[in-house]
């Protein structure tokens, strides 16, 4: 019996030595080997074991830091940043992972899932792990600079610049900024030594673009977007911008043919910018009266958002166009075709015997008499003064000074301006106890119709 016993005792030390040697000998060339088979490329076999230690034991940090890795070179990066997470909450660095290599790996991955706060916190960390690596500085600076805390983010990127005095997009970055202060000049100095030093970093392009074109040098603007579109990242950006100086420069055709190829470029219709790309083609498609077609951009636009810029508004003001063919033809007719769908409404609608009737940029003018004057072919007649717009923006006040010059000139006792998409409040208030009569899209709409049904 005592032998009995012994034999037990012996097999309990035995185990229990076995166990011990696995957890001290076996276990960590078991993690060892991890890393080894990550960099030959191995890496389900170092997922498998990197789990098989955390199944084992929850806390070993050193486990989940490497199969977060494993988990990045697998570009299953969604996994890695859990992976990351719970090694930056719970472990002691020193103790086999090297805070600086992981918060170098732990920040890109939170800038790849748009994590701003804590990536700032990583990267401002890394600014005092290791002070002359100018990237870091240079990752604090685009941070606050999204959140536009501008004053921070030219500071970093100053301090950037002055480690590594040849960091092409800090310059870039630092012309940005000083642009947006009015700081023109070095500005335009700050971008041009971006270009300098690295010619084939094409986001200065883009940001010279930027400048060229607020400084309305559409033509270097234009060509400085075209070098931007080189970029993979900012292709779409540069495309759009590039379309919007041929907007700017009423080369609709164009600016047309950009912003069909930004949309185009977005397979999932789900970047932010494509909505910036159909709501331009929408106003380039308005300004060429192809209303049915803008239409079915902001319709496009209202689906994923409905609060972007004033869709909703432009859904609203047009939606009656189908049921008022009068209003439609107004919109869309071509530019020849226009001046005799005025004429008619002025016969017709206000009953005036048209003395002139001429085609404008923005709609067309008129002069008329009334009819039951005989006297109108007479030299002393009273002339109505009479303009259509249809342009898509709001007429402004400089037209009302316009027509109220005209009017003296043609001796003209009262006026109508039309307009489709109405008038802005500093036109309104200075058209008040002046002989003009401001008229909007619903008044418009029914002289049309009374015009059309006669």
């Amino acid at each position: 019996m005592g032998t009995i016993i012994i034999i037990i005792i012996l097999v309990v030390v035995v185990v229990f030595l076995a166990v011990l040697i696995f957890k001290t000998v076996l276990s960590p060339k078991k993690i060892e080997a991890v890393p080894r088979l990550i960099k030959q490329g191995k890496t389900q076999n170092a997922i498998k074991i990197a789990k098989q230690l955390i199944a084992k034991d929850q806390k070993n940090y050193l486990a989940h830091y490497y199969l977060g890795k494993a988990y990045i070179k697998e570009n299953r990066t969604e996994l890695a940043v859990i992976e990351y997470k719970n090694v930056n909450d719970n472990a002691l660095f020193g103790e086999g992972i090297n805070e600086l290599t992981f918060r170098s790996e732990y920040s890109q991955l939170l800038l790849k899932y748009n994590q701003q706060n804590e990536a700032l916190k990583n990267f401002l960390l890394l600014t005092k792990l290791d002070p002359r690596n100018a990237e870091n500085f240079y990752q604090v600076g685009r941070i606050y600079e999204q959140q536009n805390r501008y004053d921070l983010a030219l500071g970093f990127m100053q301090k950037c610049a002055m480690i590594d005095k040849k960091h092409a997009k800090a310059h870039a970055e630092i012309g940005l900024m000083l642009y947006r202060t009015k700081q023109f000049n070095e500005a335009k100095k700050e971008i041009d030594m971006a270009i300098r030093l690295s010619p084939e970093t094409y986001t200065s392009y883009y940001y010279l673009g930027k400048i060229l074109k607020d400084a309305k040098d559409l033509q270097g603007a234009i060509k400085a977007f075209e070098k931007a579109q080189r970029d993979p990242e900012l292709k779409q950006k540069a495309i759009i911008e590039h379309g919007s100086c041929y907007m700017i420069a009423g080369r609709t055709d164009n600016a047309l043919v950009d912003f069909q190829r930004a949309i185009e470029l977005d397979k999932d219709n789900s970047q932010q910018e494509t909505l910036y790309a159909r709501y331009f083609l929408a106003a380039c498609y308005e300004k060429s009266r192809k209303i049915d077609k803008a239409i079915e951009q902001w319709e496009a636009i209202y689906k994923r958002n409905k609060t972007f810029r004033d869709v909703s508004a432009k859904l609203s003001e047009y939606k009656d166009l189908q049921a008022n063919d009068y209003l439609k033809d107004y919109l869309t007719c071509s530019n020849e075709e226009f001046p005799y769908i005025c004429k008619n409404a002025v016969i017709k609608g206000l009953g005036l015997q048209v003395l002139t009737c001429d085609q404008k940029k923005w709609g067309c003018q008129i002069t008329g008499v009334n009819k039951s004057d005989e006297s109108w072919m007479a030299v002393r007649k009273q002339v109505v003064f009479i303009r259509f717009y249809r342009d898509p923006e709001p007429v402004e006040e400089q037209q009302i000074h316009e027509s109220l010059d005209e009017m003296k000139s043609l001796n003209s006792v009262k006026s109508f301006l039309f307009s489709s998409s109405g008038f802005n409040t500093a036109a309104k208030r200075f058209a008040e106890n002046r002989p003009v009569e401001l008229i909007e899209k619903q008044k418009l709409e029914a002289l049309l119709s009374k015009a059309g049904d006669k």
